[in-house]
């Protein structure tokens, strides 16, 4: 999935759907205010200071538009903000800024930063509604607007050079291009939030960050999808059945989302309580562990499969494989995560191989059909004896003695 780099919206072309709104002009996807309120102040909650004296760097974030922008902006004199720099394209029609412009120049987008050092404030403190316009804003300290002499991409020297200047990165970046734009970021060593795909979680450039606490999920939003803003001509797909309008504002729910960060948050280090191996065998909720005398074990991997989040057993000392929504509760004091779950074995924890035959027997043996399964992933042996592939895992152990 693409955010279109010159607006901060994402451009759709991960999948059939997003292909298809693209290819309608649905490219233009904003970030709601109340989510990214609800996600920053998950971390003010857990250090008030996080962003005292810092410079935030938005890329991608037109003002008119971007709701990260108009955040720190509106909460600039309240975070003790230092810096606040975006930059993106604007259509110069939208308010007239540069007035020595030839007229036809003041009819195109074109790419710009602003930096903002200093809001002005009321006998109350701050000015927020004022704030509330972006164009306020914008003429009451015009020499914070200046043109770029590149495009804005990130990946320019002038783009970096901002990155290099900033303490933190807040933003919902280019989805084909996370990668690199996370590698951009890490190589700077900065602090960062930012918005990915979910299936980011598995990439093999993003895993280990994880793996080593470089990296972790956010504080909200993780596998319930999210809510962004749509032009009014917004075409939605004929299978869309979630909500269309949210606080007057035409709304559509994009899956698979959730936050990255490195910022740190109160719920990341709040140890999770769970039941025992037996507990969970008599008690479970899930029909697939209640009634079982042991948990299924890996064929390729010295480790048992955990099949849902509430199944792991706190008294067991391996290693366990457990969905990758485990992540969205990890607390790094209480498991250590080992690995994951896939065909390049990054970690060594691999113990057989498959050849394709085995892929192909396994699979007509569990379906009775031709067919190959990725077996080199991970598999298990199931309650009828049968090979059979299961989805990603991440290979987790506990830490510590069973208290």
């Amino acid at each position: 999935m693409k955010l279109h780099i010159r607006k901060g919206v994402i451009d759709m072309a991960a999948n059939t759907k997003l292909t298809q709104a693209k290819n309608a002009k649905n490219d233009e996807f904003y970030t709601q205010m109340e989510d990214i309120e609800k996600e920053i102040q998950a971390y003010l909650n857990f250090d008030p200071n996080v962003f005292k004296g810092k410079t935030v760097l938005c890329p991608c974030d037109d003002p008119y538009e971007s709701n990260f922008f108009k955040y720190f902006a509106q909460h600039f004199n309240v975070l003790r903000l230092k810096k606040l720099i975006a930059t993106s394209t604007i259509a110069s029609t939208q308010l007239t800024l540069f007035e020595d412009e030839p007229a036809e120049d003041k009819t195109t987008k074109n790419p710009h930063k602003i930096e903002i050092t200093e809001i002005e404030i009321d006998e109350n403190g701050e000015n927020y509604n004022y704030w509330l316009n972006v164009e306020n804003l914008l003429r009451n300290k015009k020499n914070v607007l200046t043109r770029l002499k590149g495009d804005s991409d990130f990946r320019s020297d002038e783009i970096t050079k901002l990155r290099d200047e900033a303490d933190v990165i807040v933003t919902n970046p280019p989805f084909s291009l996370f990668r690199e734009f996370l590698a951009w970021i890490v190589e700077a060593g900065k602090q960062f939030l930012i918005i990915g795909n979910m299936n980011a979680i598995t990439y093999k450039e993003i895993f280990p960050l994880i793996k080593e606490n470089k990296m972790w999920l956010g504080a909200t939003n993780f596998n319930t999808g999210m809510y962004f803003k749509v032009p009014d001509n917004f075409v939605y797909a004929d299978s869309y059945k979630f909500e269309r309008e949210k606080y007057g504002e035409k709304v559509n729910r994009v899956p698979g989302v959730c936050w990255f960060s490195n910022l740190e948050h109160g719920r990341r280090h709040q140890p999770i309580p769970f039941m025992t191996m037996e507990d969970n065998f008599r008690h479970s909720r899930h029909k697939e562990i209640r009634g079982k005398e042991s948990y299924d074990k890996y064929d390729n991997y010295d480790a048992i499969e955990v099949p849902f989040f509430d199944a792991i057993p706190f008294d067991y000392d391996g290693v366990m494989g457990v969905p990758i929504s485990f992540l969205d509760k990890y607390c790094p004091e209480q498991f250590e995560i080992m690995g994951m779950c896939e065909n390049l074995d990054l970690y060594n924890l691999k113990t057989k191989t498959y050849t394709t035959a085995e892929c192909q027997q396994a699979y007509f043996n569990k379906f009775a059909k031709k067919g190959t399964y990725d077996l080199n992933a991970s598999g298990v042996i199931n309650k009828n004896g049968l090979l059979e592939k299961v989805y990603q895992r991440i290979l987790i152990k506990r830490k510590g003695p069973i208290q």
